[in-house]
């Protein structure tokens, strides 16, 4: 775009709001993105022409969106109003970055459920028994401690989990507990628990997705945790 020329002077199909509605907000460059938020410019320069300066002094989009609003207002094309809206809209899209970079974690493998429990399982020298409430995209809604037991035994009723899974909405479960001992292979309560659990989650729908069992790795044992999904228990 020559600079001075006016963006009403030119072609409908080469202004920066006409192009964004017909070709999407892909096809338009930094300069033209900003002077849709400019709006207008002054008299013989453009809103575009007041985009490529504020480009041109901030080099970079982030140290554009960082730049206070007193030197914002300073660049030729902009002013006060004009460097409100610019703020507001980087302020907009840094939450919205921060939303997605916060968004909760999918929990949908046995490696995951290790990944989200096994610094905190560590830390236990009794079995503790927790419920890991999921959506139905199986991102996590949170984990629910329920119990804790003896060093070999962990009591808890299927009403206990369910029950939390109620509460929270959830479509999905996975159940986890630790063994202090290390080895996480399932013994025969383990077993059963679960069981129970898979006929109550049928009744309820709710799933109930895995028992996890976290422990630690040996040189013998690569996995510090053990999936009874995995070994075959959820079978039916």
């Amino acid at each position: 775009m020559q600079p001075g020329l006016r963006i009403k002077d030119l072609p409908a199909a080469e202004r920066p709001r006409e192009r964004l509605r017909a070709q999407g907000a892909d096809a338009l460059g930094n300069a033209e993105l900003i002077a849709i938020l400019l709006r207008t410019g002054t008299r013989g320069s453009s809103a575009v022409d007041a985009a490529h300066r504020l480009l041109a002094r901030f080099e970079r989009l982030e140290q554009l969106a960082r730049a206070p609003l007193e030197e914002l207002r300073r660049v030729p094309g902009v002013g006060a109003d004009k460097a409100v809206t610019l703020k507001a809209a980087f302020k907009l899209a840094e939450r919205m970055a921060r939303e997605i970079h916060a968004e909760a974690p999918v929990v949908d493998s046995p490696e995951k459920v290790a990944e989200l429990l096994r610094e905190e399982s560590r830390l236990h020298e009794t079995e503790q028994f927790q419920v890991i409430l999921l959506n139905t995209r199986r991102r996590l809604i949170r984990v629910e401690r329920l119990g804790a037991g003896t060093l070999d035994a962990v009591h808890v009723h299927p009403r206990d989990v369910f029950r939390a899974a109620i509460a929270a909405n959830a479509a999905a479960v996975i159940v986890v507990h630790n063994h202090p001992s290390g080895d996480p292979s399932p013994s025969d309560p383990d077993i059963r628990v679960t069981r129970d659990l898979i006929r109550a989650g049928h009744l309820l729908r709710i799933d109930v997705l895995d028992h996890v069992i976290l422990g630690r790795r040996t040189e013998s044992r690569n996995k510090d945790y053990a999936s009874l999904r995995e070994l075959g228990y959820f079978s039916t």
